[in-house]
C-alpha cells in the first residue's frame, strides 16, 4: 500500500379599471375652470400610454389634481345671504352698533362654516388618517379636560398659593442645575444618535456584503457554464462522440485545473458531478491503435478498470480540498488523490471511492449509503499499492487508503464498508467508527 498521486500505470401591463375618466366625473358641476379640464384630459392621454414607468408619475399628478379640486356646491341664494350678512357686520362696526354687530357676526360665522365644512373634511382626510384623527382628538381632550379639572377643582387655587412662597430669586441656582442637566441630556442624545448612524452604518455593510456573495455566485456560475460548454467542444466531434487525442486530454485536465482553484467547494462539486456523470473520469475502453473510446455495444462505452485511459485524470487536483456539505452523489472518484480534503457531510451515495486515497481525510457525518470503497471480496480486499497491479476479481489492491481518516458519525454505512474501515484504516480511523471494530483485526498492524 502507498500514498501516490492518481498515476496508475495500467412587466404585467397597467390595468384599464385603474385609470378610468369616471374618476374625474362631476368637473363641470363642480365649477372646474378650463386649465382643469386640461388637465384632465392630459391625465388621460397619458393613462392611454399603459406603461408602468408613468404609472408613478400619473398616480401623483392624480393626487395633486384630486387636492386641488374638492367640490363645493353653494348656491346663489346662500352666497347672496352671505354677502348680506358681511355687510351687516361691517355696518354695525361702523356705527358702533353691537345689536346689528353681533347679529351680522353671528349669521357671516355660520354661513362661513357650511361653505367651508366640505374644503375642512376633505383637508382633515388628506392629512390626517384615521389613526392619527383618533390620537389628535385624544390629545385635545386631554389638554382640555386637565385645564377644566384645574379651574373648577381647588388644585388651582393650591397651585397659586404654592408658587406664591417660591422664593423665585433663589431658584437660579436651581436653574443653572437644570441647564446643566439640559447640556447632559444634549449629550446623551449625540451619543445616541451616533450610535444610531453606526447600526445603520454596519446594516448597509451586511447588505453590501451580502450583494458581493450574490454576484460572486452569479459570476462562478457563469464560469462554471463556461467550462462546461468548453469541455463539450474540446472532447467531442462533430457527430458528438469523444475525440479526446492526447493533447486535447492534457488541455481538459489544464481547464479543470485551473477551474478548481477558483471556484468553492459547492462548485467543484458541480464541476465533479458534471464530469462524472459524462464519463470523463471513468477509465474507459481504447481502441489499441487509435486510441478511441470503443462503445460496449448498449448505448454507452466500455469501461476498462484495469488498462483504460480517462479523459480527465484528476490526479492531486483535490488533496486537500474542503468539499464538506456538497453533492457528490454517484460521482466517480476512483483512484483520486483527497489526502487531508474535507469531506465531512457529503453526500456520497453510490460514489466510487476505489483505490482513493484519503489518508487523514475528514469525513465526519458523511453519507456512505452503497458507496464503493474495494472490489472483489471483502475477504481479499485490499488497499492500493505503488507496485502492485490491482486485480478487480478478487479486490486485492483495489481498496480505498483509508488509514487515519476521521469517520465520526457517519450515516448508513454498510457492514462491509465498515469491516474494510476497521481492517485497513489504523487505530486512529479504528478509534472514530461508529459501532466500534470489535472482533475485527488490523490488518495494517499499526
Amino acid at each position: 500500500m502507498s500514498i501516490e498521486s492518481n498515476s496508475h500505470s495500467p412587466n404585467q401591463p397597467l390595468q384599464q379599471h385603474n385609470l378610468q375618466p369616471d374618476d374625474f366625473d362631476g368637473a363641470s358641476e363642480n365649477g372646474l375652470i378650463p386649465d382643469t379640464l386640461a388637465t384632465q384630459q392630459a391625465l388621460a392621454a397619458i393613462s392611454s400610454l399603459q406603461s408602468e414607468e408613468n404609472t408613478a408619475t400619473l398616480k401623483q399628478a392624480r393626487s395633486i389634481f384630486k387636492t386641488h379640486s374638492v367640490p363645493v356646491t353653494v348656491t346663489p341664494r346662500a352666497l347672496l345671504m352671505t354677502l348680506v350678512a358681511i355687510a351687516i357686520t361691517f355696518t354695525g362696526i361702523i356705527l358702533d352698533n353691537s345689536l346689528l354687530g353681533i347679529s351680522g357676526t353671528v349669521v357671516t360665522l355660520f354661513l362661513s362654516v357650511v361653505i367651508l365644512l366640505p374644503w375642512l373634511q376633505e383637508v382633515v382626510e388628506e392629512w390626517f388618517a384615521p389613526p392619527e384623527r383618533t390620537l389628535l382628538i385624544g390629545l385635545v381632550g386631554l389638554v382640555i379636560s386637565t385645564i377644566a379639572f384645574i379651574q373648577f377643582t381647588s388644585i388651582g387655587n393650591i397651585l397659586l398659593a404654592w408658587g406664591r412662597k417660591i422664593n423665585w430669586e433663589a431658584s437660579g441656582t436651581l436653574a443653572e442645575w437644570f441647564g446643566a442637566l439640559g447640556q447632559i441630556l444634549i449629550a446623551i442624545i449625540a451619543v445616541y444618535i451616533a450610535y444610531r448612524q453606526y447600526v445603520i452604518s454596519k446594516d448597509l455593510t451586511i447588505q453590501q456584503n451580502l450583494l458581493t456573495v450574490q454576484q460572486n455566485i452569479i459570476t462562478q456560475q457563469q464560469t462554471i457554464d463556461s467550462y462546461f460548454q468548453g469541455i463539450s467542444d474540446l472532447v467531442l466531434d462533430e457527430e458528438g462522440l469523444l475525440e479526446d487525442w492526447p493533447q486535447e486530454r492534457l488541455l481538459a485536465e489544464g481547464r479543470t485545473a485551473a477551474i478548481f482553484s477558483s471556484v468553492d467547494g459547492s462548485g467543484k462539486a458541480k464541476i465533479l458531478r458534471f464530469l462524472s456523470r459524462s464519463k470523463l473520469l471513468t477509465p474507459l475502453k481504447r481502441d489499441g491503435h487509435l486510441g478511441r473510446a470503443i462503445l460496449d455495444g448498449s448505448g454507452g462505452y466500455a469501461e476498462d478498470r484495469l488498462a483504460g485511459v480517462r479523459v480527465i485524470d484528476l490526479g492531486v487536483m483535490l488533496a486537500g480540498t474542503d468539499l464538506s456539505g456538497t453533492d457528490l452523489r454517484w460521482t466517480d472518484l476512483s483512484e483520486a488523490n483527497l489526502v487531508r480534503a474535507n469531506l465531512s457531510k457529503c453526500d456520497l451515495v453510490k460514489s466510487n471511492l476505489s483505490r482513493t486515497i484519503l489518508y487523514e481525510a475528514n469525513l465526519n457525518g458523511a453519507d456512505l449509503n452503497a458507496t464503493r470503497l474495494f472490489y472483489g471480496s471483502l475477504e481479499t480486499a485490499s488497499p492500493r499499492s505503488r507496485t502492485e497491479p490491482p486485480n478487480y476479481q478478487t479486490g486485492e489492491h483495489t481498496g480505498a487508503v483509508v488509514e487515519n481518516a476521521d469517520l465520526s458519525n457517519v450515516a448508513r454505512m454498510s457492514e462491509a464498508a465498515r469491516y474494510y474501515c476497521c481492517a485497513w484504516g489504523g487505530e486512529k480511523t479504528r478509534s472514530t467508527i461508529p459501532s466500534g471494530c470489535e472482533g475485527i483485526p488490523n490488518k495494517l498492524g499499526r
